[in-house]
């Protein structure tokens, strides 16, 4: 009977809930307030005006409206008929003590300091005590109640059970904020402090790393939440291989750095990243490179709105320059990298920087011309290419044009206009390239290295290059890709078993960048130290594996998502190097070599340059771009794809 009437009242109108409780609290009012005249005087009262002997009437009445008028206004500003009685804790419980606490001083002030005819003084006292006691035992009462019972009208078993790894800090608060949004069930904690193992937190059992079999199969566990923002990321490595084996998903928590703006919730956990497959510690960066070429100047980044072109203008921006400039020819990444920046000047509580957004190519010497001319750049970091390798492959006129030709026209007017350092952002696709999107950067790198040589270009313009492999999650990373089709329901594609490649992650690629920049002395080729590479398919097993599915193949043909090989693209390598010919040279940063590359003189380079140019303009086959192309770039070995 009592449970159809709780049932009946959670399934209430808002208003008329909120009406319901307004009523509780001037019941409680009226109570507290008869009660306090009992205790001070050992008699119950009439609410009336009392008798109590032939000198002194008493007017609870009196005591019950002014506990009315104080109450009810003070309650609702502080939010109390806002509350959803059945989520409530601990900060209701804070809201009301503040609220009670107000009330006490104001009902105490007024009947206790000042004192009212009719009215025991230590009634002030008295009642408020009892008023906090009624009201947030009632609060407890049904928050208990209706909590309860609304938990049971969810069908729990069709809940994700959860097991939270770590019971520090970030575990407690995590499953605090799970509690409360009823959209998993948590059922236990897995922690390595052997203080820990075998305790209760908060009606939750902790158990053992060791026993984490038997716990996912006894609790029935869907889901694992990493709730360690603090391990270093090798540890965090470890710990996710150790669980790959289990089918669960396995999901987690930003770092610390991210978590420190506020409490955490529900909508902070997030898929696996990708470096916390790859276990790769971060070198702290060196501040005084950073700010070097940074700090009060004016820097051109071409390419600003692409994946490492973007992160560079992020970085730069941390480092105080006076005007950073925008060039990119993607209207709506211009657009949104220039609004990223706006938000960052906005947020800064330093000293402002200028951004300009100037839409167009590289290829543009007028553009360019009057760019240098009109804000004189002390630095261009160049990240302007086509990158995609089959799509350069299909339009490879562009992509030499782009990538070769833009970056002659760029670093030529750089040199004009006294532009102190070039920096070119390059990749690993260059080494012996297989590829017209390699061969064409490596092109460009030949332009800079022939430039960093020639007598007078070298005396106005410092000509360096960053060399390295992928970076996760940019636009072109495999990482999105196998993302989305495992969320599709597969098949995961991989174009042969044995591509391996070199990964680093974003910031630390284009802080690398920078730091590189201010080492330069001329016609530098710096090498990223890039950890070990990655073979794409174990990758693929991995990110499945670690979404909580089976792979699905001759040996399991009952698993979730297939791996289908679907053969290498055109121009596309079995292998990637950072190295044409011998080893690297130590720099004072443990993660930036130079290398040492063979070019060609500027005037030899020009001649070839004028030459491919007429081919190029003149639409002659893809073959005799390819050899013609092949003179020069000697490394450029296409007839093996």
């Amino acid at each position: 009977m009592i449970r159809e009437g709780i049932n009946h009242i959670l399934k209430w109108p808002r208003w008329l809930k909120r009406l319901a409780v307004i009523g509780l609290d001037i019941f409680l009012c009226i109570t507290t307030t008869w009660v306090a005249f009992y205790l001070r005087l050992g008699l119950w009262v009439g609410l009336n005006n009392f008798q109590l002997t032939p000198d002194i009437i008493l007017r609870p009445w009196l005591a019950i409206l002014l506990a009315l008028i104080i109450a009810i206004p003070l309650f609702k500003s502080f939010g109390f008929y806002r509350v959803i009685f059945r989520y409530s804790g601990w900060s209701a419980a804070l809201i009301i003590a503040r609220a009670i606490a107000l009330y006490g001083v104001l009902y105490a002030m007024i009947l206790t300091v000042a004192g009212v005819h009719g009215i025991p003084r230590t009634v002030g006292l008295i009642q408020p005590l009892l008023l906090f006691l009624a009201v947030a035992g009632s609060r407890l009462a049904i928050s208990h109640w209706l909590g309860r019972l609304h938990k049971e009208r969810i069908p729990s078993l069709s809940m994700p059970r959860v097991l939270i790894y770590g019971a520090g800090a970030a575990g407690r608060e995590l499953a605090a904020a799970i509690r409360d949004s009823r959209k998993m069930q948590v059922v236990g904690f897995i922690d390595d402090d052997k203080h820990l193992q075998n305790n209760d937190l908060n009606g939750i059992k902790i158990y053992f790393p060791i026993e984490i079999d038997d716990v996912i199969n006894a609790l029935k566990v869907t889901d694992i939440l990493l709730a360690i923002p603090s391990i270093s990321r090798t540890k965090r490595a470890d710990i996710i291989e150790s669980l790959a084996k289990f089918k669960v998903s396995i999901r987690t928590l930003p770092s610390l750095q991210d978590l420190a703006s506020g409490k955490i919730s529900v909508s902070d956990i997030h898929d696996l990243d990708i470096e916390d497959l790859l276990g790769r510690e971060p070198v702290i960066p060196d501040s005084m490179l950073l700010e070097k070429n940074i700090l009060g100047k004016v820097v051109l980044v071409t390419g600003a709105g692409g994946t490492i072109g973007s992160e560079l203008c992020r970085q730069i921006a941390r480092q105080k320059p006076e005007h950073i400039i925008l060039l990119e020819q993607s209207e709506f990444a211009l657009y949104k990298i220039d609004r990223e920046l706006r938000q960052i000047n906005h947020n800064s509580n330093c000293d402002n920087f200028l951004v300009t957004p100037i839409l167009g190519s590289v290829r543009s010497e007028n553009l360019i011309r009057s760019l240098l001319g009109q804000h004189r750049p002390h630095i261009i970091f160049h990240a302007a290419a086509y990158k995609h390798v089959p799509l350069v492959e299909e339009n490879s006129i562009e992509g030499i044009l782009n990538n070769a030709y833009g970056t002659k026209n760029i670093a030529n007017l750089a040199s004009e206009f006294g532009v102190s350092n070039f920096v070119l952002i390059s990749t690993d696709k260059a080494v012996r390239p297989k590829n017209i999107m390699g061969a064409s950067k490596r092109l460009a790198e030949m332009i800079l290295q022939a430039m960093a040589k020639d007598s007078v270009q070298s005396k106005r313009t410092i000509f360096s290059m960053v060399r390295f492999g992928n970076v996760l999650n940019s636009s072109g990373s495999v990482v999105p890709l196998f993302r989305k089709q495992i969320q599709d329901g597969g098949p995961v594609t991989v174009t042969h078993p044995e591509v391996t490649r070199y990964f680093m992650m974003i910031p630390e690629a284009a802080q690398l960048v920078i730091q590189a920049s201010a080492m330069a002395k001329g016609g530098d080729v710096f090498v990223l130290e890039m950890g070990e590479p990655i073979k794409i398919f174990d990758l693929a097993k991995k990110m499945i594996a670690l979404s909580g599915l089976k792979i699905k193949d001759e040996i399991n043909p009952d698993g979730d998502i297939a791996i289908e090989v679907v053969g290498l693209r055109p121009g596309e390598k079995l292998y990637e190097e950072l190295l044409i010919g011998g080893e690297p040279i130590r720099t004072g940063h443990p993660s930036i070599f130079r290398a040492h590359e063979e070019f060609i003189s500027m005037q030899e380079l020009s001649y070839f340059l004028d030459d491919l140019e007429k081919v190029l303009i003149s639409s002659s086959s893809l073959e005799s771009i390819k050899k013609y192309l092949q003179k020069v770039v000697t490394n450029y070995d296409y007839q093996s794809i």
